[in-house]
């Protein structure tokens, strides 16, 4: 399992449930979104073979932009 950390242009609750369907796709574990982070952090726990790069592909689909938040 690996968490994947993105800083987003989500902006609200609704426009976050609106990516259940891909969640629900991919392999998964948990995810969510901190609306009160100015960043609107998205949290996704992963299966290993999930990329990064493969992460913000998708979400791309759905409208979202975001980038790779690293420690």
């Amino acid at each position: 399992m690996k968490l994947l950390i993105y800083k987003t242009n989500i902006k609200t609750k609704k426009a976050a449930k609106s990516l259940e369907p891909l969640f629900n796709e991919l392999p998964v574990d948990d995810w969510c979104v901190d609306m009160h982070d100015i960043d609107r952090v998205l949290r996704v726990e992963a299966n290993e073979n999930l990329s990064e790069n493969e992460m913000i592909r998708r979400l791309s689909q759905y409208g979202i932009r975001c980038e790779e938040l690293v420690d």
